[in-house]
């Protein structure tokens, strides 16, 4: 069951992701933040590729693999682009949860698309307890020396959706296509997408007055990022997709932590317990599978 441990792994680091990130963006432009990791990732796919040696296989990959691979590529893109985005605008403990509501839109598709019914009743109570969870911990919360703001709010949504539309993508991509090297193909994609942004939008003079402490920051999220990507897409590959996003998203758990140790951001009582009844909605879809 190693894709199950590389499921549990991808959500470690993808929760420290979130908190990287943020303490990358308090200056930094977020599609710039964005455009600058991505090099890091893609850096650090590629290095995967070829310790793995599967760079030989790329010539091999079907047509309709590539096409998937490239579209999980935007869907990632856009993804990373409203993520980043509302976190530069609104607090980790509230971007997040809306974030990880993808698990429920992703789980709804792979019963659909790829009969994974096992369970069906499990699965669907979880989801219950995601939704409810969820919507107790978006809610407005009082945090010092913060203006409450709903700005945030349509790019955490947005970042909901093409998350979800990138785990389906990509399990359909993937098929006989190494995990390493499709988490590569993908990765360019975004790059391209990212730097494509950052020049429409005439950004590119400012990449060289980044913050050198945020360009650290922001270096260390695409390390973790690219730990995460190689964990989730071997546990996607080898696993049942409706198993693995839910643990994925367990990394929630580990970007409230670090919100509340680095940034001091407190739950309140009803958020609190939104996030127990998300953790559990989580855990029954994932043992009910």
């Amino acid at each position: 069951m190693l894709w199950l441990l590389m499921a549990v792994l991808s959500a470690f680091f993808a929760g420290i992701t979130s908190i990287l990130v943020k303490c990358g963006i308090r200056q930094t432009d977020p599609d710039i933040a964005t455009a600058i990791r991505t090099i890091v990732v893609l850096l650090f796919s590629w290095l995967m590729v070829f310790v793995k040696g599967s760079a030989k296989t790329i010539t091999e990959i079907d047509t309709s693999s590539l096409v998937f691979l490239v579209l999980s590529g935007f869907a990632t893109g856009a993804s990373w682009l409203c993520y980043f985005k509302a976190l530069s605008i609104g607090n980790v403990n509230k971007v997040a949860p809306i974030d990880k509501s993808s698990t429920i839109l992703s789980v709804l598709l792979a019963i659909v698309l790829f009969k994974e019914t096992n369970h069906l009743a499990a699965k669907l109570f979880g989801m219950t307890l995601l939704a409810v969870g969820i919507f107790m911990m978006i809610e407005k919360k009082h945090v010092e020396k913060e203006i409450e703001s709903s700005r945030w709010m349509p790019y955490a949504i947005l970042s909901a959706v093409f998350a979800a539309l990138t785990a389906i993508l990509a399990k359909i991509g993937i098929t006989g296509v190494e995990s390493n090297l499709a988490t590569a193909i993908r990765t360019g994609v975004v790059l391209i997408m990212a730097w494509f942004i950052v020049f429409l939008e005439g950004k590119q003079k400012e990449v060289k007055a980044t913050n050198k402490k945020e360009m650290f920051f922001i270096v260390l999220s695409g390390l973790a990022t690219g730990a995460s990507w190689l964990c989730y897409y071997y546990a996607v590959q080898n696993g049942i997709v409706s198993v693995v996003v839910p643990i994925d998203k367990l990394s929630i758990v580990v970007t409230i932590l670090f919100s509340y140790l680095v940034f001091h951001e407190k739950l309140s009582k009803k958020a609190f317990f939104g996030l127990v009844l998300m953790v559990a909605g989580t855990l029954v879809m994932t043992v009910g599978s």
